[in-house]
């Protein structure tokens, strides 16, 4: 068990005298140290093999750069945490780092997972998917894929390749012919039986093989198989076997790079440049190239290649799986050290290479060559970005160019499935991470009233960040907020945010023109008269564009909420009727209206369903049954 230490020194002490202060009462032993500036913002997360020492070289106040110096200037208390290895350290730094987020640290800002490949093995009929997040379902999983795309291609591939099944368990079960996949020869139709249960968990053990990246002996497999069948004269047969040989091949084919000794590795290519920096990711499995995706961590100019990479690295695969082998561009600071750590997470052998030579080399250039187009691409948007935010500051009159901006806008037809929406931008572009939605829950409100509507989502929105002020929390806090309407909007925004004490935050309304042409757009800010743009401005094109894309957030919103609506089933809203009983019923009676037309005692025979139950289920479709 590792012992945490959280002391703090007197009142008056800060910077580095409170550093130096803290010193005395350090273990010379490995830890973790959390530097807090006022309020308790972090600052820095720090792992030492000695944290007496290593927190020393803090106190002396000679800084290798003006960034440090300004860190420990900002320190007004710390926390530690000894642990019993540096091994140790390093894992609850990288956590540590994940959650407090500090300022002067590191960060990989894109941290979604990844979307994998599962054969789920609960069913006797074995069902292969895609899947995104923990692994809850009893299977076996395989991956990652850098996107959707590519795992789409690899579904499709598998699905032409070994016939196996992508539908769920209750449309399998309710199935009496074969569907259109089976059609289209991309299922074998086990729900059918026109695949016998054995026979299709061949398959299945096939496709699990190549993914495992035995590709070579499955092919060589069918290509034996498509030969007997062949010289069997079985020729339909064989030309199927061929068409799934064809399908195999592809995959080869629709990569751009694919490596001829390397089955299982993920590529790490660095380029940073002007205070930015861009790592390309490419992940290779089972022998093929299963995508790439850049990030753009969080550094400072003054941040060395490798420890760049030591963070990125760290902290990328603090909550994904870790594969046996990393190539990198430049060898991470603490390679040993972090390599170990990785062997203890995931129970395997992990190297950390960067080649000099050979196929390796040329997939980390690759690699390389990605990451240096990335980064030029965001460079120079980025460029574009600050020019416009300053324009932007300019035409309203703002004290600073917007470094947050939350833009607002609802959905609904007629007044139902009314949605409030959210949708952030900054110097980065879109934040889709911040995207936010607000289902309209007021029992109070008129159908239709997009002014209640307004005023329900900024309360919600605006009463939170309050509260999370007052904790002592340091929640995102928009400099610029953006409402979708005119004068009447804008006084509702406006009348929410004086109730709620928020008053240093700009707000604008954005009015639609007259027949909602684009460019005619009037906007309204406080103590002002309405204006317009130029037409041609920039800083039109883009309001427009956060106009447009909070709109497109607020509709997809709204079509999720009423298809959620119209997919919600009648059998849901009884009580006793659970997953198990829901799906005997609809089996038994083939879909919900079915069952409503169902008798208490043909209700009854469903196995789990008691007289009770069957009652209930009539009473709630029906109404009580004459006696």
């Amino acid at each position: 068990m590792s012992e945490s230490i959280s002391e703090q020194a007197g009142p008056l002490l800060k910077g580095a005298e409170l550093i130096k202060d803290e010193v005395r009462r350090l273990p010379d032993a490995p830890g973790v140290y959390r530097m807090f500036g006022d309020g308790g913002e972090a600052l820095y997360v720090g792992k030492a093999r000695s944290l007496k020492k290593r927190v020393a070289q803090y106190a002396q106040g000679r800084f290798h750069t003006q960034r440090i110096a300004l860190m420990v200037d900002l320190t007004r208390s710390m926390e530690f945490t000894t642990t019993r290895t540096e091994t140790d350290a390093l894992l609850l730094e990288i956590n540590l780092i994940k959650q407090l987020k500090p300022r002067f640290n590191v960060l990989l800002r894109d941290d979604k997972s990844f979307p994998e490949i599962v054969i789920r093995r609960e069913h006797p009929a074995a069902q292969l998917k895609k899947h995104r997040g923990a692994h809850a379902i009893k299977g076996d999983y395989f991956g990652p894929f850098a996107s959707a795309w590519a795992v789409n291609r690899t579904l499709n591939t598998l699905q032409k390749a070994f016939l196996l099944r992508s539908c769920s368990d209750s449309v399998y079960e309710s199935r009496t012919r074969p569907c259109m996949l089976h059609q289209i020869r991309r299922c074998s139709a086990p729900c059918t039986g026109l695949i016998s249960l054995d026979d299709y968990q061949g398959l299945v053990a096939e496709a699990e093989q190549f993914l495992r990246g035995k590709s070579r002996a499955v092919v060589g497999r069918m290509a034996a198989e498509m030969q007997a069948a062949s010289d069997s004269l079985e020729f339909e047969r064989a030309a199927r076997l061929r068409d799934r040989i064809r399908a195999l091949s592809s995959v080869a084919q629709e990569t751009q790079v694919n490596p001829e000794t390397l089955e299982e590795a993920d590529v790490f290519a660095l380029r940073a440049e002007g205070g930015q920096a861009c790592v390309q990711v490419f992940f290779f499995r089972a022998g093929q190239n299963w995508g790439n995706r850049a990030y753009f961590p969080r550094v400072d100019r003054t941040d060395a290649d490798a420890e760049v990479m030591a963070a990125f690295i760290g902290q990328f695969y603090e909550d994904k799986p870790i594969p046996k082998l990393m190539l990198v561009s430049v060898r991470p600071n603490d390679c040993e050290l972090i390599a170990e750590a990785f062997c203890l997470k995931a129970g395997h052998k992990v190297e950390i290479v960067a080649p000099q030579r050979g196929e390796r080399r040329r997939l980390v250039d690759h690699a390389l060559a990605n990451a240096r187009e990335a980064l030029g691409r965001k460079m120079a948007e980025s460029s574009a970005q600050s020019r416009l935010l300053t324009a932007l500051c300019e035409a309203f009159g703002l004290e600073a160019g917007p470094e947050r901006i939350e833009v607002y806008d609802n959905s609904h037809i007629m007044g139902t499935n009314a949605v409030g929406a959210m949708i952030v931008a900054g110097p980065e572009g879109f934040q889709t991470s911040q995207y936010r939605k607000f289902n309209i829950k007021s029992a109070e409100l008129t159908p239709g009233d997009d002014f209640a509507m307004m005023k329900e989502v900024l309360r919600r929105r605006f009463a939170r960040l309050a509260k999370e002020e007052e904790a002592g929390q340091f929640p995102p806090r928009p400099d610029l907020v953006l409402i979708d309407g005119g004068a009447g909007q804008l006084a509702a925004a406006l009348e929410v945010m004086a109730d709620l004490g928020v008053d240093d935050i700009a707000v604008a309304g954005v009015a639609k023109g007259p027949d909602r042409d684009a460019g005619l757009e009037r906007f309204f800010l406080p103590g002002k008269a309405p204006f317009m743009l130029e037409p041609k401005s920039p800083v039109l094109y883009y309001l427009q564009r956060l106009r447009d894309e909070a709109h497109r957030f607020a509709i997809g919103a709204h079509r999720t909420r009423r298809s959620m609506e119209l997919r919600r089933n009648p059998l849901d809203e009884i009580e006793g009727v659970g997953p198990a009983r829901k799906r005997a019923l609809l089996h038994a009676f083939g879909s919900a209206r079915g069952v409503a037309r169902a008798s208490v005692s043909d209700l009854a025979k469903v196995d789990g369903v008691s007289e009770a139950l069957a009652q209930r289920i009539f009473d709630h479709f029906r109404g009580p049954e004459p006696r």
